[in-house]
């Protein structure tokens, strides 16, 4: 990976963890210029990972001005979530017949209840994010991998700033834990259950509806 690439994955992250936490209202103006100059970088990888925000539907172009955090469409949100259904719980099961040795995950899912904990949500949602990524990894299909990493990506949760502090936020940080624990001990139907819920809240509490 050239550095460039290292850059601008990691503006990509960044920006993106704001607009899908709500951290960045909807509405709001991003100036590639304004965007270079609190990463101080230069313009080009933050234009690459704005258009790429573009491609995932997070902003929308304003004409000579910069780019548009686009409004929260549920329909998109609920789609996303019924192919994650399809994909995410199912693997979860398989991944507690093959019971892989999960030391890495443990101290993934104490980073996510740190970060919760912490009202840190751009950290909460990249630990999140590579949790949940590298242990689908562990099933051994990277194609299933790659499929449910760009899902994830495509994902908004604008009630999720709101839920800092909140038992709600502690609670879903905290279902990582019992994944885990399902797949461990080769509980199956668990683990599918587990992750099916956890999905769940990126229709209801992440969203900012009650559940």
């Amino acid at each position: 990976m050239t550095d460039g690439d290292t850059i601008r994955a990691r503006i990509e992250r960044a920006l993106g963890s704001r607009i899908a936490a709500g951290v960045v209202p909807v509405g709001t103006l991003l100036s590639v210029p304004a965007l270079a100059e609190e990463f101080r970088v230069s313009a080009t990888p933050v234009r690459e990972a704005v258009l790429e925000l573009q491609r995932r539907g997070f902003v929308e172009p304003s004409r000579n001005r910069g780019f548009v955090v686009t409004a929260v469409d549920p329909s998109h949100a609920e789609h996303v979530a019924a192919v994650r259904e399809l994909l995410e719980p199912p693997a979860m099961r398989a991944l507690a017949a093959l019971r892989p040795d999960l030391a890495d995950a443990r101290d993934a899912a104490r980073r996510i209840a740190d970060s919760a904990d912490a009202g840190e949500l751009e950290a909460y949602l990249e630990e999140d994010r590579r949790f949940h990524i590298e242990l689908t990894a562990l099933a051994g299909n990277p194609m299933l991998t790659a499929v449910v990493d760009d899902l994830r990506r495509r994902t908004r949760l604008p009630g999720l700033a709101a839920l800092v502090g909140s038992q709600e936020l502690a609670a879903s940080a905290a279902e990582h834990g019992d994944l885990l624990d399902a797949i461990e001990a080769g509980d199956g139907d668990s683990a599918e259950a587990v992750m099916r819920h956890h999905i769940g809240h990126t229709t209801g509490w992440w969203a900012g509806v009650p559940e």
